[in-house]
Parts: C-alpha cells; sequence; structure tokens
C-alpha cells in the first residue's frame, strides 16, 4: 500500500503529527506538562488535547510555540508577499510601437 504524503493527511492525522513535534519539543526542552502549561497560561487539559491530537485552539497552540520557542513555524502559514502582480502592472511602462511612415512622407 502507498503511503500518503502530508498533503493527503486527514485534519485528524495532522492534529496527531502537529501533537507530536509539540510532545517532542517539550521533552526536548526537559519541560514537563504542568511546567509548560503554567508558563504557557493555558490548563494541563489544553495541553494534553494538544500533544494528544484531540484538537485545541489556536490560541493553545501560539502559546505553547511561544514558550519551546518556535513561532517561527507560525510565519511559514503566510510568508511575506514580495510580488504584488497589480503593483506590477501600475509600474509596468507605457507599451512603444513603431509606427510605418505614412506614404507620401519622407
Amino acid at each position: 500500500m502507498q503511503q500518503l504524503t502530508q498533503n493527503h493527511f486527514t485534519p485528524n492525522e495532522w492534529l496527531a503529527q502537529i501533537g507530536n513535534q509539540i510532545r517532542t519539543l517539550r521533552l526536548q526542552k526537559n519541560l514537563d506538562q504542568n511546567t509548560l502549561a503554567a508558563q504557557a497560561g493555558i490548563s494541563v487539559s489544553a495541553l494534553r488535547n494538544l500533544e494528544a491530537g484531540y484538537g485545541a485552539t489556536l490560541t493553545t497552540l501560539v502559546k505553547a510555540l511561544r514558550i519551546l520557542e518556535r513561532t517561527g513555524w507560525l510565519t511559514t502559514l503566510a510568508p511575506n508577499i514580495t510580488v504584488r502582480p497589480l503593483e506590477m502592472l501600475n509600474r509596468k511602462q507605457p507599451r512603444q510601437r513603431a509606427y510605418k511612415p505614412r506614404s507620401g512622407q519622407s
């Protein structure tokens, strides 16, 4: 059976993946759930739900990521736009055309 790519994850699979990553980061920083929850200003049950992939609010995720020093993940969701097509159209040089000389004129 072909393994599904990340683009084919269900929402529940994504929640589980994110939860596993949060748990791994917490353990790498040698924090227990109570400490991380207290530092993040969230309940322990909210953190448990996040780590277990049972769903959590975006606020819970952001608060946990701040303490785990991983808010950089959030910037990848909406990268800075460097090319703005409408601006490019407005800056576009006027079209230049080559004209044929009119007959009878030199």
